[in-house]
């Protein structure tokens, strides 16, 4: 299974470029995840037809903050991928999210705006990278194990 991975957004509603990822890099995927800094729920309208996990982030809205948690476990074909945004400095974000879930294969986070695809003490995590300013965005896929691709924008 392929799933499209985006942060750090950072625009009050659906941009072209964010839209065209439908037809492009997330064309193929079952599911897209959002580790937060939407910063308005009608960003998700970009993803119509999709099913969408998205969390909060500190740059969010009250309307995005009172919808959506600040982390959330989900589990894709036997594995369980924890999802958040991350706080505070930017810096060292990984060390501060080990001890956030248990029982984890992947953490899926944002908030550095840089791209992250290391496996770290059994458990791989993932930062997309900010998709704002042409950055980048990246797919999970999921088979016998999972794995990671930052695609540049």
């Amino acid at each position: 299974m392929k799933i499209g991975v985006i942060s750090d957004t950072h625009v009050k509603k659906p941009t072209p470029e964010l839209s065209e990822l439908q037809q492009t890099v997330f064309a193929d995927v079952s599911l897209i995840l959002h580790a937060g800094d939407l910063t308005e729920l009608e960003v998700l309208e970009a993803f119509s037809g999709k099913e969408v996990v998205a969390v909060q982030g500190n740059m969010d809205s009250g309307a995005v903050r009172n919808q959506l948690p600040s982390k959330k476990v989900i589990e894709i074909e036997g594995f369980r991928i924890g999802i958040t945004h991350g706080l505070g400095n930017p810096f060292g974000v990984p060390k501060k999210l080990a001890g956030t879930f248990d029982g984890v294969d992947v953490i899926v986070y944002g908030h550095t705006h840089r791209s992250d695809n290391k496996v770290r003490d059994g458990v791989l995590f993932f930062n997309p990278g900010a998709f704002s300013s042409g950055g980048s965005v990246g797919i999970l896929t999921t088979g016998e194990r999972v794995s990671g691709q930052i695609i540049k924008l």
